[in-house]
C-alpha cells in the first residue's frame, strides 16, 4: 500500500490550520461588527427636537414674508434629491443597477448644483427635501443641507432618518451614513420636531437601516391656530407591512392635528402611488419594483391626496438614465412611478399641483409643487 509522504501530510495540516485561523478571524470580526453596530445603533426618541437654523447666509439677502394667516396662498415643493448620488449618470444596486455610490465627489457636486439652481429658480414658500446627506461616505461627506440652504438663502430644519456608523453591505460597502429630511423656508415657525414612525425591520438588519420619521414644522397663524407642515419619506424596500403601518401612523397624526383646529399639509416621498390617477403612460414592467396604491378610504372624510400624473415623479435606478435621454424608445419604456405628492386637511384648498419635469437630470425624483389656500373659518 502506497503511503502519503510526511511532508504532504504536514502541508495539509498547515493549510487546515491557516484556513481555521482565517475562518476564526472572520467570525471574530463579524461579531465585533455586530457588537459595535448594536452599541452605536441610532435610537431616536419617539418625539425629539429637530436641528434648526441651517443657513449661513446673510439675513439681509433673504426674502421677508408677512406673517401667515387664514386666507393666504402658499407654494410648497417636495423633492427627494437622492443624496446627490442618483442623477442621470448614476444607477443603484438596490434597484438592479451596479453602483453603490456615485463615481466621485464631483458627480455629487454636479447633482447638488442642479438642485440648488432649481431652488433658486422656483419661488416657493417652503421646500420639503428628502434623502439629503450631512455626513455620508456615499456622498463623499458633502454637507448637502448647508449647501442647499446657503445656495437658496433659505433657513431650514433637519432631522435624521438614516444614521449608521458603518453600513457593511454590499461590496464595496456603503459605509458611514448620516442622512435625513430637511424643510427649507423663511417663514417663521415656532417649533420643529421629529416624530418617529414604526420601524419596518428586525435586528440585526434594523441596525444598519433607516429609522423613518416625520419632520413637523409649526407655523402660527395671526388669527389663531397653526399651519402644521409635515415632511415625510416612507419605507421603500420592505415587504409592504412597514409602509402600511407608517401610513396609518401618519394619517392618525394628521387627523389629530386637524382635530385641534390646525391646518395640515403633508408632503414627500410616499413610496406608494395615489388613488384616482391615470398611470397608463407608465406601464408596469414584469420583474421590476411596483408601487402599491394607497386607498382613498385611508383618509378621513373630506381630506385629499394631491399628486400629478402628467409627468412621472420617480424613475427606477436599474440603469444609467443619461443613455435614455437620447434614445426615445429606451426613455418611453423606462420604469416610472408617481409616488411623490401631498395630503391636505379639509380646511386647505388645493389650487394646483404639478410635477416639475426636470428629466431626472440631478436626481431620480422630479420635484412636485402644490399651491394651497388656507380657508377662512366660516
Amino acid at each position: 500500500m502506497k503511503k502519503t509522504p510526511l511532508f504532504r501530510i504536514a502541508g495539509f495540516k498547515r493549510l487546515a490550520i491557516v484556513l481555521a485561523l482565517l475562518a476564526g478571524a472572520a467570525v471574530f470580526l463579524f461579531a465585533v461588527l455586530l457588537l459595535t453596530l448594536s452599541i452605536t445603533e441610532y435610537r431616536p426618541a419617539q418625539i425629539e427636537a429637530a436641528h434648526t437654523a441651517l443657513s449661513n447666509s446673510c439675513p439681509d439677502t433673504q426674502k421677508t414674508l408677512p406673517a401667515l394667516d387664514a386666507g393666504q396662498t402658499l407654494r410648497i415643493v417636495s423633492w427627494n434629491i437622492g443624496y446627490g448620488g442618483l442623477g442621470a449618470k448614476q444607477d443603484f444596486f438596490m434597484d438592479g443597477g451596479t453602483m453603490v455610490r456615485p463615481q466621485n465627489k464631483a458627480a455629487v457636486e454636479e447633482n447638488l448644483h442642479g438642485a440648488a439652481a432649481l431652488m433658486k429658480r422656483i419661488d416657493a414658500d417652503m421646500w420639503f427635501i428628502q434623502e439629503i446627506d450631512l455626513k455620508s461616505m456615499r456622498s463623499f461627506y458633502v454637507d448637502e443641507a448647508h449647501v442647499l440652504s446657503d445656495a437658496s438663502a433659505l433657513n431650514g430644519t433637519y432631522t435624521y432618518n438614516f444614521k449608521c456608523l458603518f453600513v457593511p453591505f454590499p461590496f464595496p460597502p456603503i459605509g458611514p451614513v448620516a442622512s435625513g429630511l430637511a424643510t427649507f423656508t423663511n417663514l417663521d415657525f415656532t417649533e420643529s420636531v421629529r416624530y418617529a414612525l414604526p420601524v419596518s425591520f428586525k435586528w440585526p438588519v434594523r441596525m444598519a437601516n433607516l429609522k423613518r420619521c416625520l419632520l413637523v414644522n409649526r407655523f402660527p397663524l395671526t388669527s389663531g391656530g397653526e399651519l402644521v407642515a409635515v415632511n415625510l419619506h416612507l419605507e421603500a424596500y420592505d415587504e409592504g407591512e412597514g409602509k402600511i403601518a407608517q401610513t396609518k401612523a401618519l394619517i392618525d397624526f394628521l387627523k389629530a392635528e386637524y382635530d385641534k383646529g390646525n391646518y395640515v399639509v403633508a408632503g414627500g416621498d410616499f413610496n406608494q402611488t395615489f388613488p384616482g390617477l391615470d398611470l397608463s403612460a407608465y406601464p408596469a414592467h414584469e420583474g421590476l419594483w411596483q408601487a402599491a396604491v394607497m386607498e382613498q378610504e385611508a383618509l378621513p372624510p373630506n381630506w385629499q391626496f394631491a399628486a400629478d400624473d402628467k409627468a412621472p415623479s420617480c424613475r427606477l435606478n436599474n440603469g444609467i438614465y443619461a443613455e435614455a435621454l437620447n434614445d426615445e424608445n429606451l426613455r418611453k419604456n423606462w420604469q416610472y412611478y408617481v409616488i411623490d405628492g401631498f395630503i391636505v386637511s379639509p380646511n386647505v384648498e388645493i389650487k394646483s399641483v404639478h410635477t416639475l419635469n426636470e428629466n431626472f437630470i440631478c436626481a431620480d425624483h422630479n420635484p412636485v409643487e402644490i399651491e394651497v389656500h388656507l380657508k377662512k373659518s366660516i
